[in-house]
């Protein structure tokens, strides 16, 4: 009962900060268009309506949103979650593979299929080896315990993501936080590492929350001038940045400067699940053996991996679906600052309208939602304080039609709750 009270004061904190994270049912495939459970109704049920989630029902309690919406909030940068072929080879996967191992990776849980897989990232990336992981969280837990000693460093930007961030308190090296992209305080950081033995700076390629890419040839630079190695995470590049669409090392052309990738299979390539490491082989090797999320986890199973592996193959016979983003991006990007909106981030995919106000983004996201455009609002603890926003990400599949419906969608409750003179 003690329990019970604190958690459910905790519970009325977050409600009363405006903060609260509802889970939208969807009762569709994930694509440009969603249709949510029950037309609305069964997104949330009598208990999320109990706890005041949403501000529009009928008198029957169901939300009164269109049953077939816009999605402009997923992860699906190539649309690849609904592709007829990669579903197939899902399908083919599951039927000559099984649904599972029932094991990790080194008792009875490596099939030909991930060793294939395994080439085949390598091969994308230009790497010696990879490894898979259940996704790119335990792939970020894995590797800085598993590398890092207490003779070692790690600097990291201080927005780096929070499985970057969990990883790095997970392992005894010395640890250093470097201002968001400040050059100038990554070298002066670098320069008091030189005592340290080794020295690995860890970054974001692309910054989820505020669509921002970090400054590699900088990085690597700095990191070559103090004799340091270069991990970033490419979960919101992976698929669709770079010519053929290899990520920030490529749009950035350092492609040979970069010693380790961590990505995910969750995204941009099929949307199911998974992660990897990608560099040098006796670094794989190493992960192979020490790295607990690795060790401690069931292998991918089988639909996950021919996902996968499918989506890999139409990105390498072909870069048309990676290079369709940017006009679709620079679209939505300069209409919305013409609205008089404040975009974050540059050129990429993840369109941060930037608001301020958690209340006001939450309120703004329901309002689009009633208008038949999916997007969420972001807030304190997923974003800093006064940073409130609604992410909106744009995706291969949408059409301009779609993305022109998206802009006028918020424009019209911009004006009506005053984020718009």
């Amino acid at each position: 009962a003690q329990l019970r009270r604190r958690l459910e004061s905790e519970l009325e904190d977050i409600r009363g900060a405006g903060t609260w994270k509802n889970e939208r049912v969807i009762a569709s495939r994930q694509g440009p268009h969603l249709r949510l459970a029950g037309g609305g109704a069964g997104a949330y049920g009598a208990a999320g309506r109990a706890l005041g989630f949403f501000p529009r029902c009928d008198a029957r309690g169901s939300l009164s949103v269109p049953a077939g919406i816009l999605n402009f909030c997923a992860n699906n940068y190539l649309g690849l979650s609904s592709h007829p072929e990669v579903i197939r080879a899902a399908v083919e996967a599951l039927e000559k593979f099984g649904a599972g191992l029932s094991s990790v990776r080194f008792i009875c849980g490596t099939q030909s299929i991930h060793k294939d897989l395994e080439e085949k990232i390598a091969r994308f990336h230009q790497r010696e080896d990879a490894i898979l992981y259940a996704s790119c969280f335990d792939a970020n837990a894995g590797i800085f315990e598993a590398l890092l000693t207490p003779e070692d460093a790690v600097l990291s930007d201080e927005l780096n993501h929070a499985s970057i961030i969990d990883g790095i308190r997970l392992c005894k090296a010395n640890k250093y936080r470097y201002k968001h992209m400040d050059m100038q305080d990554l070298e002066a950081k670098l320069q008091d590492a030189q005592k340290h033995r080794l020295r690995l700076v860890a970054t974001d390629g692309a910054f989820s929350m505020d669509g921002d890419i970090a400054p590699l040839r900088e990085i690597c630079h700095l990191a070559q001038k103090y004799d340091a190695l270069v991990f970033i995470d490419e979960c919101h590049a992976t698929g669709f940045l770079g010519p053929n669409g290899r990520g920030t090392d490529e749009l950035l052309g350092v492609m040979d400067k970069v010693t380790i990738i961590n990505s995910t299979l969750g995204k941009a390539l099929g949307g199911a699940a998974g992660g990897y490491t990608t560099g040098p082989k006796p670094l794989i090797d190493l992960l192979r053996q020490r790295s607990r999320p690795y060790l401690f986890s069931n292998s991918l199973p089988p639909a996950v991996v021919g996902c996968a592996s499918k989506a890999l193959d139409l990105l390498m016979e072909s870069n048309a679906i990676a290079q369709s983003m940017a006009a679709k991006t620079q679209r939505f990007r300069s209409k919305m600052t013409a609205a008089g909106f404040t975009i974050s981030g540059k050129d990429h995919p993840i369109c941060p309208v930037m608001l301020g106000d958690a209340r006001l983004a939450a309120v703004m996201a329901e309002d689009i939602l009633n208008r038949g455009i999916y997007v969420i609002g972001f807030s304190y603890p997923v974003v800093p304080k006064g940073k409130a926003r609604i992410r909106v990400q744009i995706s291969a599949v949408h059409s301009d039609e779609d993305i022109d419906r998206c802009v006028e969608a918020f424009t019209e409750v911009g004006r009506k709750h005053g984020a718009l003179p």
